[in-house]
């Protein structure tokens, strides 16, 4: 089958599994260390599956896994793929206040910059987390130096989401380039189609089917996110998260993985910077 001529985007948030927020009611950061951590290994998998299919990607790294893991991001880098902050805590940016704002994602910079020897130009807020209630983390991103985001879902969602602000990238007025995750209009709804949990629920036929109905309808690059948890079907289940939390998280995390290498087959892909033109 002949790939779809269209460049996308390939990116990876590489948090842990009890980092997420699915979990944050029943796990807190001062517990984080009583859970073995399975990042490095997933993310490492990962690595050899875009190696295989010829593949760069942007890692938008947690502070938190970089500190633990300093050789995992150097390989990233050395492996050609873009290296991006995902914050430190992954504390929810409406969740904090600006203060907290500049350190956590000052502390995940620079140590990540230190580590690869290279600037960061792009950030992913957790769990889509800059909306109507913070928009100044966009005037802290650009005071930063970064110069895009990855930070909104224009959907509804009961953790984010932004369902009337722009769909595809556009410049803030903070001088910053907003990246926000693909949808696609269907019945005149918003529908989401970026990847995580949705990819995993959805048939990948449908999958391939939508991203190629928008790269045909909207004329925009397509850009796609997981998590390396993600391809791991053997991480602890945690009994007592509330029951749509573990439905959102653990289902068909068996089948990601081979799913993965027929999107990877199916289109073209490359780093955020790269597909958007950013420097």
């Amino acid at each position: 089958m002949t790939k779809h001529p269209a460049l996308n985007a390939m990116t990876v948030d590489v948090e842990d599994f009890f980092h997420v927020s699915a979990f944050d009611s029943i796990i807190t950061p001062d517990q984080w260390h009583e859970y073995q951590p399975r990042v490095d290994a997933n993310t490492r998998r990962l690595l050899d599956v875009f190696a295989r299919n010829d593949i760069k990607s942007t890692f938008f790294v947690l502070g938190w896994v970089a500190e633990r893991y300093p050789e995992l991001i150097k390989e990233i880098h050395s492996q050609g793929h873009e290296i991006a902050s995902h914050g430190y805590s992954h504390k929810r940016a409406y969740r904090q206040t600006r203060d907290e704002f500049v350190a956590d994602v000052s502390r995940s910079k620079n140590h990540l910059e230190d580590l690869i020897g290279d600037k960061l130009i792009g950030y992913r807020a957790p769990s889509f987390s800059i909306g109507y209630d913070n928009e100044w983390a966009f005037e802290v991103l650009a005071e930063l130096d970064f110069k895009y985001s990855s930070s909104t879902y224009p959907v509804k969602h009961d953790l984010y989401g932004t369902p009337d602000w722009p769909r595809f990238a556009y410049e803030r007025p903070e001088k910053i380039i907003e990246i926000p995750i693909p949808t696609l209009k269907v019945l005149g709804k918003q529908v989401p189609i970026g990847g995580g949990g949705y990819f995993r629920l959805y048939p990948y036929k449908l999958t391939q089917k939508l991203i190629k109905r928008y790269l045909h309808q909207e004329k925009q690059p397509y850009s796609f996110y997981f998590h390396p948890w993600e391809i791991d079907a053997e991480q602890p289940r945690l009994k007592n998260a509330p029951l749509k939390s573990r439905f959102r998280h653990y289902i068909n995390l068996d089948k990601t993985e081979s799913k993965l290498e027929r999107l990877l087959k199916d289109f073209q892909w490359s780093t955020m910077k790269d597909v958007y033109g950013v420097e």
